[in-house]
């Protein structure tokens, strides 16, 4: 089964770049959250983190 595949694949111009380019995207896309994650405002974090357990929303729906 993958014989097949493997020369379905050979016979496609140019194939090789595409293993390259999502290895690229998900490269830059986990340096992004990660400098993001290390650039956040502890600020920020603190009121995001509480969200779950602030109850104004649900009082104005009552």
């Amino acid at each position: 089964m993958l014989k097949y595949i493997k020369n379905h694949m050979e016979s496609i111009a140019g194939i090789e770049i595409f293993p390259i380019i999502s290895l690229l995207i998900f490269f830059i896309f986990f340096v992004a959250l990660f400098w993001w994650v290390i650039t956040a405002k502890k600020e920020y974090i603190n009121r995001v983190s509480n969200i779950p357990l602030d109850n104004h929303q649900n009082d104005d729906i009552s």
